[in-house]
């Protein structure tokens, strides 16, 4: 099911924490090649807002009109201007239409000054902890990146934006979609075997997928993997299987196929040369494989965009 992200922002708002947050669930999006997540925005007032920056942003309507799965709370600069009467009523209204709150950057003291962190752990930038900690004695306020407690969700700030974000995919979708998203925002120019590589936290799975992605255009066996590397087949299986949540097999064929849909997005090339560069002999071959994990022949994810 689609999750709806509703983001409220408010003048001198961040940007880059605003893209930080957004982007992993885009790339999410395109790379399950389903609405895993929607998202809109909103003003206290429904009028334009502008970040820090100068971004201007034409909301969808005003917070009194957001129904969603979470609310997402991002004034960053200027914040103590917006806790005001008006805003927190707004919010506390706002909490009972959301299963989730969230407040990033200093969204988490507008969150606070509402009553809703009273008993939950929290973080905030970094900068304002110590005066969190003394305004709000009933949160229980954490040096952290980023904390997630029951249905609360605080961000220090925009870098850990990108962190929170990817975590929350881990957490809905599974550890090879974070890491697909991870490597797709951090890969550059032309996508080939020699791009940037997915990285692991197991050393062995890590290994794992860097013979896999050397070898795309020629897959070799999991056996042969395993023999290259100095240990059994059956370590590597259940290495994989706990680390990411698929067998190898299932791992090296969906790197194959997300090379193919890299290639077929962002080359001109025809079936026949993307499946050859994915390991595969027989295009049709390719064509079923990319069409069973993507919904679509290549041809046609490649002219839908």
């Amino acid at each position: 099911m689609t999750q709806t992200y509703n983001f409220l922002l408010f003048d001198g708002f961040s940007n880059l924490c605003l893209a930080n947050m957004v982007e992993p669930l885009r790339a999410a999006n395109t790379l399950a090649g389903q609405h895993l997540y929607a998202w809109q925005f909103y003003s206290p007032d429904g009028a334009p807002v502008e970040s820090s920056s100068g971004l201007q942003v034409a909301p969808h309507g005003a917070i009194g009109a957001a129904i969603g799965d979470a609310l997402i709370v991002m004034p960053s600069y200027g914040y103590l201007e917006h806790s005001v009467s008006e805003t927190l009523r707004a919010l506390r209204r706002a909490a009972s239409r959301h299963s989730r709150l969230a407040g990033l950057d200093t969204g988490s003291w507008l969150l606070a000054d509402a009553g809703l962190l009273n008993g939950y752990r929290a973080t905030i930038h970094w900068d304002e902890l110590s005066r969190f900690e003394e305004a709000f004695p009933d949160v229980d306020a954490l040096q952290e990146r980023f904390v997630i407690d029951r249905n609360r969700i605080t961000c220090s700030g925009a870098m850990a934006a990108y962190d929170l974000a990817t975590a929350l995919i881990l957490a809905d979708h599974g550890p090879l979609l974070s890491m697909e998203v991870a490597h797709l925002l951090m890969n550059r120019g032309e996508p080939s075997a020699a791009s940037p590589q997915m990285k692991s936290e197991d050393r062995l799975v890590n290994r794992v997928l860097g013979v896999m992605q050397g070898t795309l255009d020629a897959p070799v066996l999991i056996k042969d993997i395993a023999r290259q590397l100095g240990c059994s087949q059956k370590k590597i299986e259940i290495r994989v299987l706990a680390e990411l949540g698929v067998t190898p097999q299932a791992l090296y064929r969906r790197l194959r196929l997300n090379l193919a849909r890299k290639l077929a997005v962002e080359t001109q090339q025809s079936v026949a040369e993307i499946a050859s560069r994915c390991g595969y002999e027989n295009p049709s071959a390719m064509t079923r494989a990319f069409r069973a994990q993507f919904g679509q022949t290549p041809t046609a994810y490649r002219n839908g965009g």
